[in-house]
């Protein structure tokens, strides 16, 4: 192959485009579509204290497999493994469309997280691909957008799907989108044979020492079923677990992760605020429905709107972001978007009681449109300094690093919450019997009932508001620690054009295999 892209013609690569689209919208959409027909599957299935698994299941096996599947098909290729997540994804649909048992619909969704992780991480490594700097750069922006308008539409079609036909046609309703996806990327990416990549030793034991640390690196922060010096023991035995992967990554004859990619700056830089800012917004947009709807005093719809314009800064603002990478620096654009994440979260910490929806709405946009100038960007700017070699594993680092760094902020955060809550309630020390406050110390979440709500003496109403916006107030200001952290982190990308940090054509074929 004479090019570092992809030879396709003007049509197969519409065509691979709009099928990555699909595969995207599908992905993306899977992640919100659910939790709209949960109260209702557990109604049907019951299991109401494994609720939890059916998103843990899935976000786990969809974030320890990224890596995996990036490696893979930089060494045999993006299609066949492109397919064969589309495959296990529409298996896992099915299969938790039939389910008959909360546990089967667990154990189903962690199918489905396998080929997720296959999905999205290896959709945006065959746009960077099929396409040079100048075209991914806008393609990248608007797959964003596709990202962003699943997200949206998620929540209604679950709903529209839940209450007209039955919770089961939640995931029936992935296999024509998802067969499509399939039918166009198969019928139209043609990849040269990589008969010199099939003959180099596959590095199975870091592979399995990677997924064994971040199993139990992810059981640890999200506390799924394990508490106190549990959850601790299991992230320190992660931790081990990744310094004995860092060992055999360095012996490896080809690595799974080659850790040359961290010498690589723009790398280190996107891996780095990608992680830092993935703990603050993720963790955010987990506490923020709970402030509006247990402080404001909101029903659920109303409190999920003040994610709409989040998702809507973040879809146009990664669409300007990546247009901008073109004329200007990618440093600039990164630490303007730090700055107004950071921005974002001072407006969250500084709610309370008397806060109005419009002020959490305007904290979320500002957060939103920061994650969108810093996250395309960084992406693009990643893609654009690897050897088309590892493309696929930087891709799905990158990525990685978010997903991951979601899943620690929701656990630190929440940690910051329950501590602050537990030193508030002391307050109330003169209704400690009342067994309404002892119900609200072990489950904050009751205060969103109404009928609970109806039930509470005024005073001790006030009071659990306060408390309870206290500790919010807390886990918000911690969140703005991590958004500067990933302001800082930008520093780390040197100046200059995204394209002038580029690898020559010649110079990426010549690593390539």
């Amino acid at each position: 192959m004479s090019s570092k892209f992809l030879d396709l013609t003007g049509p197969e690569r519409r065509t691979v485009t709009a099928g990555v689209m699909v595969g995207v919208f599908l992905g993306a959409m899977e992640s919100t579509v659910v939790a709209t027909a949960m109260p209702t599957v557990v109604a049907s299935l019951g299991g109401l204290e494994v609720y939890s698994w059916v998103f843990s299941s899935y976000l786990l096996t969809s974030t320890i497999t990224v890596p995996l599947w990036g490696k893979f098909s930089d060494l045999y290729g993006r299609r066949p493994f492109y397919l064969l997540g589309i495959a296990l994804f529409l298996l896992g649909s099915v299969a938790c469309g039939f389910s008959r048992t909360m546990t089967q619909l667990i154990l189903f969704r962690g199918v489905q997280g396998l080929g997720a992780g296959a999905i999205l991480a290896l959709g945006l490594t065959i746009i960077g691909d099929i396409y040079p700097f100048e075209a991914r750069a806008r393609l990248q922006g608007f797959l964003s957008g596709v990202w962003g308008v699943a997200s949206i539409a998620g929540p209604f079609l679950g709903g529209l799907l839940t209450d007209h036909l039955s919770w089961r046609w939640v995931f029936f309703v992935n296999v024509p989108v998802g067969l499509v996806a399939s039918y166009m990327v198969g019928r139209s990416l043609r990849e040269p044979g990589r008969e010199a990549s099939r003959s180099v030793a596959v590095d199975f034991l870091g592979g399995a020492v990677l997924i064994v640390a971040l199993v139990l690196f992810l059981l640890g922060v999200m506390g799924t079923g394990w508490r106190g010096e549990g959850r601790l023991g299991l992230v320190a035995v992660a931790l081990v677990g990744m310094i004995v992967f860092g060992r055999i990554e360095r012996r490896a004859e080809d690595p799974l992760i080659p850790l040359r990619l961290f010498e690589n700056r723009i790398f280190l830089a996107s891996f780095v605020t990608g992680l830092m800012a993935g703990m603050a917004m993720f963790g955010a947009i987990s506490f923020v429905p709970l402030f509006v709807q247990a402080i404001l005093g909101t029903d659920a719809t109303a409190a999920g709107s003040v994610l709409t314009p989040f998702m809507l800064a973040w879809v146009l603002c990664s669409i300007l972001g990546a247009r901008l990478l073109l004329r200007y620096r990618v440093r600039a654009i990164v630490l303007t978007g730090g700055a107004a994440l950071s921005v974002g979260f001072l407006f969250l910490a500084r709610l309370g009681v008397a806060s109005t929806r419009p002020e959490v709405m305007a904290g979320m946009t500002l957060g939103g449109a920061g994650m969108g100038l810093m996250m395309a960007p960084l992406l693009i700017a990643v893609q654009t300094t690897v050897p088309r070699s590892q493309l696929g594993v930087a891709t799905s680092v990158t990525m990685f690093s978010r997903t991951v760094g979601g899943a620690i902020g929701v656990s630190l955060l929440g940690a910051v919450m329950a501590r602050i809550l537990r030193g508030e309630l002391r307050t109330l020390a003169a209704v400690a019997a009342d067994m309404k406050l002892e119900a609200f110390v072990q489950n904050p979440g009751i205060l969103l009932q109404p009928a609970v709500r109806a039930g509470l003496p005024a005073h001790l109403l006030i009071g659990l508001r306060e408390a309870l916006a206290s500790a919010l107030h807390g886990a918000f200001v911690a969140g703005s620690l991590l958004a500067l952290l990933a302001l800082l982190a930008a520093f780390l990308l040197p100046e200059g054009l995204a394209r002038d940090h580029a690898l020559s054509e010649g110079t990426a074929m010549t690593q390539r295999d």
